[in-house]
């Protein structure tokens, strides 16, 4: 059956990824300097879709300003979530701009066109979403998946015992699919696509295919870690190539006295001066500064960022135009990181950094700092847990 036409769900905010998403929707929050969206979109013209939908609601125009009228030449039709009540309801506002059958995806998760590809291909008019192995399939958030030949018989949210298989977010679904969504139970007022996926494997059959390739779901914020790390790894980026694995955009500067460590990619108007060492891992976005003797390691440096000389950025995340002062560290390593109410022990994470945040001369972060957008640690203060935004942190 031909499809296409490609409902993306863009809509969400991504608390567990704050303060990184204060400002910004999750899936314009870059990896490997492209934001998450780019990835999902690419994903899906490869695959042949030739008609693109897109549900936005939080902080809408940092998406529909990026990504405009048409990508790659695919037209764009967007529809708007005013309230976030679950995937399913998020779905369901596209009902309108839907003509037919259509593959939709989560606009929050890096996947390798294959994902869709392979979909595509299998489905036949019954309901189809692709399915993966991950090795710790029954702690995964959005679903364990049981089947039986190439039917769904089983898609259950970190359930007990042995699984080997989890929802990869990759749906086609039949006209007249909306109808049947609408109908599915709310859980307190909030509709959700997998509990429909639920129902209806029950009634009539769900069809499941086996996937592989690049799939990363960014949750936490060392999730977009672990996803430029893989991008990276794949040579999946824009900039030139400047020997294995090191890729430099053609209008940034990087001192002959510069060491740059494989995998690293440096984006436009960058400025890296002598005695600074990038890498591996690291992604430095647009119009950053690094000044002389800096480290930066396993790091991700927002755009118009500037970093002292020598700094130490370790297992870092960084938002956009951010100051770090001469000598300040953020050593990195594993730790206990709390995200809401929840402690996630051993997670290697330095610190995030939000928008406009700045660290003074000497300052340190411990592991696992969340610093708040625009926020400040003064010169030799030492800043850890979570700081508030616009809070000022002194010896």
């Amino acid at each position: 059956m031909t499809v296409s036409t490609g409902v993306v769900l863009a809509a969400g905010e991504g608390t567990r990824l704050r303060p990184l998403t204060r400002t910004r929707p999750k899936p314009m929050l870059p990896v490997a300097n492209r934001p998450i969206l780019e990835y999902v979109l690419d994903a899906l013209v490869d695959a042949g879709i030739t008609d693109l939908v897109l549900v936005v609601g939080y902080k809408r125009d940092r998406v529909q300003n990026h990504v405009g009228s048409t990508y790659r030449d695919v037209p764009v039709t967007y529809v708007h979530q005013a309230k976030q009540l679950g995937s399913g309801h998020a779905l369901l506002q596209a009902q309108d701009a839907v003509d037919g059958p259509f593959v939709t995806v989560n606009g929050d998760r890096v996947i390798d066109p294959q994902a869709v590809a392979d979909v595509l291909e299998s489905f036949d008019a019954t309901p189809t979403m692709a399915v993966r192995e991950h090795p710790n399939a029954n702690e995964y958030p959005n679903g364990a998946v049981r089947l039986d030949g190439d039917r769904v018989v089983e898609l259950a949210e970190q359930p007990d015992g042995p699984y080997r298989l989890i929802n990869a977010g990759v749906y086609a679904f039949p006209a007249g699919w909306f109808d049947r969504l609408a109908e599915t139970e709310r859980r307190d007022g909030d509709l959700y696509l997998p509990d429909a996926i639920v129902e209806l494997a029950t009634e009539r059959g769900v069809v499941g295919v086996r996937t592989e390739g690049l799939w990363v779901d960014i949750t936490y914020p060392w999730d977009l870690l672990e996803a430029t790390r893989r991008l990276l790894d794949a040579g999946l980026v824009e900039e030139q190539a400047h020997g294995a694995g090191v890729y430099v955009h053609e209008t940034a500067r990087v001192h002959e006295d510069a060491t740059l460590q494989s995998p690293v990619v440096v984006g436009p108007d960058a400025e890296i001066a002598a005695g600074v060492v990038v890498g591996p891992d690291t992604a430095l976005g647009r119009n950053v500064t690094v000044e002389a003797n800096a480290t930066i390691e396993r790091s991700l440096v927002g755009a118009d960022t500037r970093v002292g000389s020598g700094a130490t950025l370790c297992d870092c995340v960084t938002g956009m135009a951010g100051a770090v002062g001469p000598g300040a560290v953020v050593p990195g390593g594993e730790t206990d990181v709390r995200i809401g109410t929840d402690i996630h022990e051993g997670e290697r994470l330095g610190a995030v950094v939000g928008d406009r945040a700045t660290l003074g001369g000497g300052s340190t972060l411990d592991p696992g700092t969340l610093l708040g957008v625009g926020a400040t640690v003064g010169v030799g203060a030492v800043a850890r847990g979570h700081v508030a935004a616009g809070a000022e942190v002194v010896r």
